[in-house]
C-alpha cells in the first residue's frame, strides 16, 4: 500500500511533518521515498526555510535551485535518520501542482503525502492551494497533513 511515497518538500513546516509521516508509512512496508522540490519565486520572503536561510524573492534560479538541493539533503538525512534507507531526491521545475503529478506518474507511487498548506499560503486562498489541486488531479492516494 506504501511501497512508494512521493513527499514535496518546500521548506514549511507542514512539509516538515508530511516528511514525518510519509517515513512511519514507509517504514511499516520497507518503501521507498521521492522526495520532490519545485524551487518557486514567491511574493514575500520566507523568514525561515527548513533551517536552510531564506532565499529572497530576486534570487537567480540557479541560487533557488542551490537553496533547494541544500533542502532536499537535509530532508534526505532526516529521512535517513527517521529509519528509512530508499529516499530518491529530485529537483525540477515549473508549475507545483503539475510537477507534482507528474512526478507521481513518473515514479509510479502509491501515495503523495504532502503539507496542506506551504510557504505560498496567500495565493492558495486565491487561486486554490496546491494541495487541493493534487488531491482532485493525483490518481493515487493523497494525504494532507495540517
Amino acid at each position: 500500500m506504501f511501497h512508494t511515497i512521493l513527499v514535496p518538500i518546500d521548506g514549511s513546516e507542514h512539509s516538515r511533518v508530511a516528511l514525518c509521516v510519509a517515513c512511519k508509512l514507509a517504514r511499516q512496508e520497507d518503501g521507498q521515498l521521492i522526495l520532490l522540490h519545485i524551487p518557486e519565486a514567491l511574493p514575500h520572503e520566507p523568514l525561515l526555510v527548513w533551517g536552510i536561510g531564506a532565499v529572497p524573492m530576486e534570487s537567480t534560479l540557479e541560487k533557488r535551485d542551490e537553496v533547494g538541493q541544500a533542502l532536499l539533503d537535509h530532508a534526505t538525512e532526516e529521512a535517513r535518520t527517521l529509519g528509512v534507507e530508499q529516499v530518491k531526491p529530485v529537483l525540477t521545475r515549473g508549475d507545483p501542482s503539475q510537477k507534482i503529478l507528474a512526478a507521481a506518474e513518473e515514479h509510479g507511487v502509491d501515495t503523495i503525502v504532502m503539507g496542506s498548506r506551504g510557504l505560498g499560503d496567500l495565493k492558495g486562498l486565491v487561486v486554490g492551494s496546491v494541495s487541493h489541486k493534487v488531491s482532485h488531479g493525483a490518481d493515487c492516494r493523497v494525504i494532507t497533513v495540517h
